[in-house]
């Protein structure tokens, strides 16, 4: 029984966006890591997102049933009923926007209830399934934990939270196009107006271009505005740089499930090298920045 409740959180979007957390709490820490804020921010925003992945099932339980990949959910097989679920959620969000309250700040607690509040409300109960534009406004709830992460330590929206707030978002966009594309039977099956199916792959390649030349830009400002090292810098030129080779690539490609499926899985690596760079190579107050450095 345990087992059927942990599945419905979505236990692979937790640990993910936990990296991102991290990200943003040690790039603001800059080396000074408040660890009982720590666990706070990780707990709570955890507990949040595991309610918003809840809610999410319960909502999604209809188109469920018409794609292959969520045919073996526990709510489509009846092995926890929807009410039990609408409960299990409601609980997780009131103790995880409780840890936060108490353990974090204000700040922390609205961008939570933000990326909450797009994901379960906007793009759950109506953008997936009515907009193509539903993957461009459901980014800002996956762009959220890393901004939750950096302003439980800063306690304020700087240039380096709306830096990681771009990163993030634009992110979102190519590996979810990619997502669309190599389950492109299983969307169109459920009537999900995602970007491929409505204008086609072509289409689809073209805005998977442009956004990740536009998340490579974004992440190398982190850089350049001096919130990060020349080691992040390095690391998320190579990583972008070839992102966006994979991505052209697509135009010749024979198979595009396959190509897609690399687009996918190489965004993964990306964010989480970039996750891990910034909580490692962060710029110390007062250290020269980048942007200068190469004037």
């Amino acid at each position: 029984m345990i087992k059927r409740y942990y599945s419905l959180t979505k236990p692979g979007i937790i640990f993910g966006n936990l990296i991102s957390v991290a990200g943003g709490f040690f790039l603001a820490s800059r080396g000074d890591v408040d660890f009982t804020l720590l666990l706070a921010t990780v707990v709570g925003l955890a507990l949040v997102i595991a309610s918003g992945c809840a809610f999410n099932n319960y909502i999604d339980r209809d188109i469920d049933r018409l794609m292959e990949r969520t045919q073996d959910r526990v709510l489509v097989q009846g092995l926890v009923s929807p009410r039990a679920t609408l409960v299990f959620a409601t609980l997780l969000g009131i103790a995880g926007f409780a840890v936060l309250y108490w353990g974090t700040n204000l700040l922390a607690v609205l961008f939570a209830a933000l990326g909450f509040g797009v994901y379960v409300g906007l793009y759950s109960l109506y953008l997936k399934r009515h907009s193509v534009y539903g993957t461009l406004v459901g980014s800002l709830s996956g762009a959220a934990p890393p901004v939750v992460g950096y302003v439980a330590v800063s306690n304020r929206f700087d240039l380096g939270a709306l830096t990681l707030l771009l990163i993030f978002c634009l992110w979102q966009m190519p590996h979810s196009y990619a997502i669309a594309i190599f389950r492109f039977k299983d969307y169109r099956a459920a009537s999900i107006p995602v970007l491929p199916v409505l204008r086609g792959v072509k289409t689809a390649k073209h805005y998977i271009t442009g956004y990740i030349l536009a998340f490579l830009a974004a992440t190398l400002m982190l850089s350049l505005t001096g919130y990060a090292g020349y080691g992040y810098f390095i690391i998320a030129a190579a990583m972008g740089g070839y992102w966006l080779y994979m991505a052209l690539t697509g135009y010749r490609a024979g198979n595009d499930e396959a190509w897609a499926k690399k687009v996918f899985v190489f965004s993964i690596f990306t964010i989480t090298a970039l996750s891990v760079m910034m909580s490692i190579d962060f710029q110390l107050p007062g250290s020269p920045v980048l942007w200068t450095s190469l004037r």
